[in-house]
């Protein structure tokens, strides 16, 4: 890169996020997925709902008068990292009204505020801590964790940022998830929350990833290793994002830790080998995980 001058570069616009990057992952799996979220009364909203619409995600959005949809911009590296330039815009201001559970609807849970049939799964709420880090969305971000406590579901949360988690602190963070089933850190993330005896000490379960090292699973009773193949990497954007995805739809269905890490490390490896935060398609996602035969 030269400071001051021109720089030639390639430059593509793609949908992301991190909540509609798992939601459009977990759909890909063929998990069926509700989106909260607040976009801007523009047609960069308008893109993002026909992007989910397509990708098979039920979107509820709310909109902003004011403040534009999301954007952010992703300085990718060929060594595999990646350096993002987030704007949350109408993002920073989700409230608690514009996550109501009990609205969720999807196929096969007509009834998301309880009524399912025997031996069926409660609903899983997965939330991005973007939510939690900024000061205008997180009332939004606790007030859905303890909203889906209340209604018997399970929950997980993907600490997203380093940097963000130094800012707040630790403990602070902890506070806020703790009783989660789930806690998806990257190693950089676990680190940053004190490793992880600190972290079973607010939560269940810890799933954290090792980028091409693969990802481990801990808790109180045991823990699990999965590692990853080897692939070239061509786009990082988003690869914990469709680790999230792959585990949590395998786990979802049942699947023991061994067997949700080695579904999260597909999902992630099929992420970083195409340019783009999301699936292709469906049915592509399924070809390039395994998950079709």
């Amino acid at each position: 890169m030269h400071y001051g001058t021109d720089t030639p570069a390639r430059v593509s616009v793609r949908p992301g996020g991190a909540g509609g990057n798992t939601a459009s992952w977990l759909a890909a799996s063929g998990t069926a997925v509700c989106l909260f979220a607040r976009v801007g009364a523009d047609a960069a909203a308008e893109a993002v709902r026909a992007d989910l619409r397509a990708s098979g995600v039920t979107a509820l959005l709310a909109e902003d008068a004011d403040l534009p949809t999301c954007s952010v911009v992703v300085l990718a590296e060929t060594s595999g990292e990646r350096t993002m330039f987030p704007d949350r815009g109408a993002n920073a201001r989700l409230a608690p009204a514009d996550v109501d559970l009990t609205r969720a609807r999807w196929d096969g849970i007509p009834d998301p505020s309880g009524g399912r049939a025997v031996g069926e799964a409660p609903p899983h709420l997965h939330l991005s801590s973007y939510v939690l880090f900024d000061e205008g969305s997180r009332a939004a971000g606790l007030a859905a964790l303890a909203q889906a406590r209340a209604l018997g579901w399970t929950t997980s949360v993907d600490p997203q940022a380093p940097s963000l988690l130094a800012r707040v602190g630790a403990g602070t963070f902890l506070r806020w998830v703790e009783g989660i089933d789930l806690l998806l850190p990257n190693a950089a993330e676990a680190d940053a929350l004190g490793g992880a005896p600190a972290m079973l000490a607010a939560v269940d379960n810890v799933v954290v990833t090792y980028g091409s090292d693969g990802a481990g699973w801990v808790c109180r009773t045991g823990s699990w290793l999965e590692h990853a193949p080897h692939v070239e990497v061509v786009d990082p954007t988003g690869a914990g994002d469709a680790f999230d995805a792959g585990l949590l739809a395998a786990w979802l269905d049942g699947a023991n830790p061994q067997e949700a890490l080695r579904a999260g490390v597909r999902a992630g490896s099929a992420a970083v080998s195409r340019v783009g935060a999301r699936p292709e398609s469906p049915a592509a996602h399924r070809r390039m995980t395994g998950a079709e035969h």
